[in-house]
């Protein structure tokens, strides 16, 4: 489930994963493409025991992507998985510097693109599901705090 979240991170339950979109210098917004899911995806994955949320997402981000965000990031939406009773939380944060995108991890290259493409697209790759959702959430903050 998917629940909107008003730049703040949700304290009621443990913060499993953390996943961006990153949102560059002229406004256009990234996501990687995702080998194994076959999808454009936000940039992000699962805390290690070790990490907090911040050190997660910059490791995840590098790995990912090949970016380095900078350090306010702005919590827009959570999923809730009722499974382990934990949250993905989404944010949205300016790009600070892009590096060389690592290999040997599941994406295989950023894709740059502003918000109204990125809505067509992932709706002609996939439909209506969660990356629509998140981008429906995500505008109004984008044109808020990022245009």
């Amino acid at each position: 489930m998917l629940i909107p979240l008003n730049g703040s991170y949700p304290a009621d339950k443990r913060i499993a994963g953390i996943h961006s979109i990153p949102v560059a210098e002229d406004g256009s917004i990234v996501f990687v493409w995702d080998k194994y899911e076959g999808a454009l995806t936000t940039v992000g994955g699962r805390l290690d025991s070790d990490e907090d949320i911040d050190e997660a997402l910059d490791r995840e981000t590098v790995e990912e992507a090949g970016i380095v965000l900078e350090a306010r990031r702005i919590p827009f939406a959570a999923w809730y998985w009722e499974s382990t009773d934990t949250y993905t939380v989404f944010v949205m944060a300016r790009i600070r510097e892009y590096r060389e995108l690592p290999e040997g991890f599941e994406t295989t290259g950023r894709v740059t693109m502003n918000l109204e493409t990125a809505r067509e697209l992932i709706a002609k790759l996939e439909g209506d599901g969660l990356r629509l959702q998140l981008l429906a959430l995500a505008e109004p903050l984008y044109v808020r705090e990022f245009k």
